[in-house]
């Protein structure tokens, strides 16, 4: 790999269907300040804005695995694009632009592998809070239900089973945790010592309404969100939506027609790492095991028809 160019991968995974984009695992681009690195995404600043690159990297159990999905990050970045113009109006969002040919500050010898993945975005400060949203019971959630007949000290019916839909959907909060550990279920009252109560309520009524908007945009395409995840900043005074929204990496999606409460349904995201994973025996912690091209090409497969099914479009 030249010294010009962005260190990718060329996998056998890169190159399993005519067009499909390789696989990119590390992004370095000397012509911008790098930020931060986080489990998926690379952050730079680059002419007063933000940078925000989505590789193919997958992580599991808080692990970032050796091996990448190859197209995953431009699934995430075109899915959190076409909802961020889907849900202006409910929120405002950070997001400036994702043409990289329109960006005359890029060199030409980035574009190829900055083109799809990447978020051009306004600076924000971001709030240190995970504004998790429940619309079905499932995950964790279900776990804590049976233990407790509530979701993160909500109380819910008795009788509900794994799948049942939640009705009003409920938030729960957790902490942002560090890169490798864990985050945690706070309460609300937790939140509004955290950020402040008016804060704080504005951000669970966003929270709620772009929950709602994109399970009802999903319905009609066939699909549940399950739950989902939003992180919020504040640019001035002003809540904004940042990072990613409604991807197969921050919810969870069902087939509609699979939906009843008492089975598991199909999840359309990583769900089929998870469960390779969970077969081996490993102690969910670094070195992670390798991840076999099957595997690596049906988590591909998810993030695929969860895009097409969205958007009406194929994602490269």
């Amino acid at each position: 790999m030249s010294a010009a160019s962005p260190s990718a991968s060329n996998s056998p995974a890169s190159s399993d269907s005519p067009g499909k984009p390789t696989e990119v695992l590390v992004v370095d681009l000397p012509f911008a300040k790098k930020i931060s690195s986080g489990k998926v995404r690379e952050r730079f600043e680059l002419g007063g804005d933000l940078l925000l690159v989505t590789t193919d990297r997958i992580s599991a159990f808080d692990v970032v695995m050796n091996e990448g999905i190859p197209g995953k990050g431009i699934v995430l970045t075109g899915l959190s694009a076409f909802w961020f113009h889907l849900t202006r109006d409910l929120c405002d969002n950070h997001l400036l632009s994702t043409d990289v040919d329109a960006w005359d500050d890029v060199p030409a010898d980035y574009k190829d592998v900055l083109r799809g993945r990447t978020m051009r975005c306004r600076k924000a400060s971001v709030l240190p809070v995970e504004w998790i949203v429940r619309g079905y019971l499932t995950g964790s959630g279900y776990k804590d239900y049976l233990a407790t007949s509530s979701v993160s000290g909500i109380a819910l019916p008795p009788g509900l089973q794994h799948a049942s839909r939640i009705e009003p959907a409920i938030l729960t909060p957790s902490t942002k945790a560090e890169q490798g550990e864990h985050d945690e279920a706070i309460s609300f009252e937790r939140v509004t010592e955290l950020i402040g109560a008016e804060i704080a309520e504005r951000c669970r009524e966003i929270a709620l309404a772009l929950y709602t908007r994109g399970r009802d945009y999903a319905e009609q395409k066939g699909f549940v969100i399950a739950d989902t995840k939003f992180e919020l900043g504040c640019i001035g005074d002003r809540v904004v939506l940042i990072d990613e929204c409604l991807t197969p990496d921050s919810s969870r999606f069902w087939r509609k027609d699979d939906v009843a409460p008492g089975t598991k349904p199909e999840s359309f995201d990583k769900q089929v790492v998870r469960d390779y994973l969970d077969s081996l025996d490993w102690n969910k912690k670094a070195p992670p095991p390798p991840l076999p091209l099957e595997i690596r090409a049906a988590a591909s497969g998810q993030y695929v028809k969860i895009f097409e099914a969205l958007t009406g479009r194929k994602p490269w």
